[in-house]
């Protein structure tokens, strides 16, 4: 069982444990946000997509909450993502004309201009260009968050929405290890067991999304239920609560103040590894 605290060390960089995630906010992304951050999260997941994200609310809220004197940046963490144009809609960060690498800068740097900061502490690939294996043009995108890296002007990078195969496929030939995977989280694929066990094996850290909409069936299921009542919780505290008993950082979206108190009390309990073992096998309940 691994314990985590509020932070944790990855790659010799201090990240808080629990993630806010701004997707699907749209104009409501700066005030959730500066709730998110009034309420206790330190760590914000936003992406240069506005199909799914407006990074710019982000970094409205990021700067007021740092300038009400509640925080400082260095208190903050800070993750974007740089998302091919089949991903995008119409207002594309990027010139699609140009070469890999030269979009990537060009979104990073208008991720800068919106987080209104001077670089990100997790930089991650929203995805690879493809369903299997990496193709060149994700190598050439990751060889260029290996250069951001080497610049120190992001900290650490990753990859999201990547399957096993293609994760073993980065890690047999990246120079820079990822830091990250963040994926969408499905109890009935053993909580995404396969690429769990390769983070695992390579010492990269798991993020999880999703991981109670993505579960709706599994957190009505007996199982979990009995569990929350034993704990005198709630079905999402116990899942966020198995999510980093098992390694992973949580990622959660709610727009509820309530919410995300009680999201953040996944901290004060801990389960059993009898609980912990039960919940990995909910797909066989």
């Amino acid at each position: 069982m691994v314990e985590f605290g509020r932070l944790i060390e990855v790659q010799g960089v201090t990240v808080p444990a629990f993630i806010y995630g701004t997707a699907w906010k749209e104009q409501q992304t700066s005030a959730l946000t500066r709730v998110a951050l009034g309420e206790g999260f330190r760590a914000i997941d936003t992406a240069n997509q506005r199909r799914h994200y407006f990074e710019v609310g982000v970094g409205e809220a990021v700067a007021a909450f740092i300038q009400s004197g509640k925080v400082a940046r260095s208190d903050l963490f800070l993750q974007t993502k740089f998302t091919y144009a089949n991903g995008q809609d119409h207002r594309l960060p990027y010139d699609s004309t140009a070469p890999p690498r030269l979009q990537v800068m060009q979104s990073f740097e208008k991720s800068l201009e919106h987080l209104q900061v001077t670089t990100v502490d997790a930089y991650l690939l929203h995805g690879p260009s493809g369903r299997r294996g990496l193709s060149s043009q994700d190598w050439e995108v990751w060889r260029t968050l290996e250069e951001l890296h080497r610049e120190h002007r992001v900290s650490l990078i990753g990859i999201s929405n990547v399957s096993a195969e293609q994760l073993a496929a980065l890690l047999s030939d990246c120079q820079i290890a990822p830091a990250f995977v963040q994926n969408r989280c499905y109890a009935r694929t053993g909580w995404d067991g396969d690429v769990r066990r390769l983070c695992v094996k390579h010492g990269v850290v798991y993020q999880g999304f999703s991981l109670l909409t993505a579960n709706r069936r599994e957190m009505t299921l007996p199982a979990l239920t009995q569990i929350a009542s034993r704990c005198g919780r709630s079905s999402a505290q116990v899942v966020f609560r198995f999510a980093m008993q098992v390694g992973m950082i949580p990622l959660t979206g709610t727009t509820s103040p309530e919410h995300m108190r009680e999201d953040l009390g996944c901290f004060d309990f801990a389960l059993s590894q009898s609980d912990v073992d039960t919940i990995e096998r909910l797909l066989g309940d």
